[in-house]
């Protein structure tokens, strides 16, 4: 498509654009100022290729790059930009929940701003929800990351097909598409930590997987460290399932009984042998594994407790500086 065709279909789509859109993309922003013009061209080629009125909501998740110009010069120019900006960094799924509490599309797709996930592949998501599902994820076949990156996101993926009940590839993709039903359950939860992915096919009747195509990082670094992937991966342990502190109490009912019949055993030997100094290593070894079994059932206990705590607070999960729409 060349320019000039591309300004013209964009201005008819603006004067056919109504109060309530068909489709809506929530894009999270924060700090992708290299990228953001090039995605939002892309991102209006295809959607004007569906030929649906659409929506584009983007969430300054606290970005101090100078995405906030770029995000209101887009808002100025097109009448279907939507800007959601934070007071500062809340993470990537409050601003996903952000977005979905202003959408009015009847179908909602989420996509990351780094480009990684192109927007092109949504045509290919729209038509597998056409066949009856309420959310489509794509499928990264060949990613563009790291051998340590797609190792962690290997074990998180399985972690939370097991604790959700519904086993996906990859829960960690960003390009999704919702129906309206679905996101709607999901604005009504009001916890303040929420993995969006596993939410919404925790209340979906039919979820479906589609390979999509995805690009090298060509600016800056994701913004999931090693230390934020833990933290996710904690979040869906104790967000969505009783299951690990129930394996450490079968784990300690088990010690416990393992430890009695080894007390047993040296109550014998010591009948027969008579005592004897050696074995304090042994001890010693047995000793350290209960006292880390110990200290990881009271990690697991306090993150339960400190996930209350955060709740029966009340505090809003975000606050939001600045709408222009």
């Amino acid at each position: 498509m060349n320019g000039e065709s591309f300004v013209a279909r964009e201005r008819e789509a603006e004067k056919g654009y109504v109060d309530r859109a068909t489709l809506s993309v929530v894009i999270p922003i924060f700090n992708e100022a290299e990228t953001l013009e090039s995605l939002h061209h892309r991102l209006s080629q295809t959607l004007l290729g569906t030929g649906r009125s659409y929506e584009i909501i983007y969430v300054d998740d606290g970005s101090t790059d100078g995405t906030e110009g770029i995000l209101k010069r887009l808002h100025q120019n097109n009448p279907m930009v939507k800007v959601i900006r934070f007071n500062r960094n809340y993470g990537q799924h409050a601003a996903v929940v952000a977005g979905f509490e202003r959408a009015k599309g009847d179908v909602i797709v989420t996509l990351d701003g780094d480009l990684q996930n192109p927007p092109e592949e949504i045509p290919k998501l729209l038509a597998k929800l056409e066949e009856g599902h309420d959310v489509v994820g794509g499928w990264r076949e060949v990613r563009q990351d790291s051998p340590v990156r797609r190792f962690l996101s290997f074990i998180i993926n399985q972690v939370t097909s097991l604790i959700v009940g519904v086993r996906m590839r990859d829960y960690g993709c960003m390009l999704r598409v919702y129906r309206r039903s679905v996101v709607e359950r999901i604005c009504q939860c009001q916890e303040v930590s929420s993995f969006i992915p596993a939410l919404a096919n925790s209340f979906a009747g039919s979820v479906a997987e589609i390979p999509i195509a995805h690009s090298p990082r060509n600016s800056g670094r994701s913004k999931y460290t090693l230390f934020r992937l833990m933290r996710l991966n904690f979040d869906l342990l104790t967000g969505f399932s009783l299951l690990p502190i129930q394996v450490v109490g079968f784990a300690g009912i088990l010690i416990s009984l393992l430890g009695l019949a080894f007390a047993l055993f040296l109550f014998i030997r010591r009948l027969v042998v008579g005592p004897e100094v050696e074995g304090v290593f042994t001890l010693f070894a047995i000793l350290f594994f209960f006292v880390g079994l110990q200290i990881l059932a009271l990690g697991l206990i306090g993150e339960y407790i400190g996930r209350i705590y955060m709740e029966v607070r009340r505090r809003p999960r975000f606050l939001i500086k600045e709408i222009l729409e």
